[in-house]
């Protein structure tokens, strides 16, 4: 048993293993056992701290794991409870979000706010289809009220484009969504909406999310309508779908600890 309670699952920045040898191998890494009877949450200085069997539980970089708003505390002790008989990673986005928040977005928040802001200059709902045109109503259906609520809520305008060509975004109008984004104080609450946009290509989808202008699953589909087209006219395929089953539930999972940020 290990006083440091993540080092178990997370541990310290690795080599990356050999990949010939990892290919050879085809196993998949074996997960800790649990080592914990219950999770819960205790009150300190720092906040609200992730609590197991009462000792505080530690990010990565060993600070401790504890947030400002106790719901997002208790969502992640209901996360650790949840656990079986072996910790599994996979099943943690909560935990991982918080992580993040905690160890890299609350020291690099400026880096962050950067890396967010260079999505409004491609944003996946400027880029639009020319053609069939069954495809082109779903895109206007799904990403017309984002650019209408940017343009009316966040003063910022864009410019659409069929295809992949490039089109530069007027600067008002990149200069607004990033004061948008300046405006998200909470590191968790940031982490929630780079996580929310990594995952859709879309920062006007995500800050839609952190506005709650879409619910995270008419964001999910908005941010997927050129998919859904492509699986109605070829078929759906298994192992695509169980990815993006799983990356679902890592935005949801993101918009759900912005949410519980406000």
């Amino acid at each position: 048993m290990t006083n440091d309670v993540t080092r178990d699952w997370l541990g310290d920045p690795e080599p990356q293993p050999d990949p010939v040898r990892a290919a050879r191998q085809s196993a998949k890494p074996a997960l800790p056992k649990r080592f914990y009877k219950e999770a819960g949450v205790a009150q300190a200085e720092d906040g609200h701290r992730l609590v197991l069997d009462g000792r505080p539980a530690l990010t990565p970089a060993r600070r401790r794991l504890a947030v400002p708003q106790a719901a997002i505390a208790e969502a992640l002790a209901e996360e650790w409870g949840a656990q079986g008989e072996f910790i599994d990673p996979a099943r943690m986005p909560l935990t991982r979000l918080v992580n993040s928040a905690l160890d890299g977005v609350a020291d690099r928040r400026e880096a962050v706010v950067d890396d967010l802001a260079a999505y409004a200059g491609t944003d996946l709902v400027v880029y639009r289809a020319g053609d069939p045109a069954r495809l082109v109503a779903a895109q206007g259906a799904a990403w017309d009220p984002v650019l209408d609520w940017a343009r009316d809520i966040l003063g910022a305008r864009f410019i659409l484009s069929e295809g992949v060509m490039h089109v530069t975004q007027p600067a008002e109008s990149l200069a607004a969504i990033r004061r948008a984004v300046e405006t998200v104080e909470s590191p968790t609450a940031l982490a929630g909406l780079h996580s929310m946009t990594t995952l859709t290509g879309s920062l006007l989808i995500a800050l839609a999310v952190l506005h709650g202008r879409l619910t995270p699953q008419e964001a999910w589909a908005a941010a997927h309508v050129d998919e859904t087209f492509q699986a109605e006219v070829w078929g759906r395929d298994a192992e695509a779908e169980d990815r993006l089953a799983r990356r679902r539930a890592e935005f949801e999972a993101a918009a759900r600890i912005a949410s519980l940020s406000a």
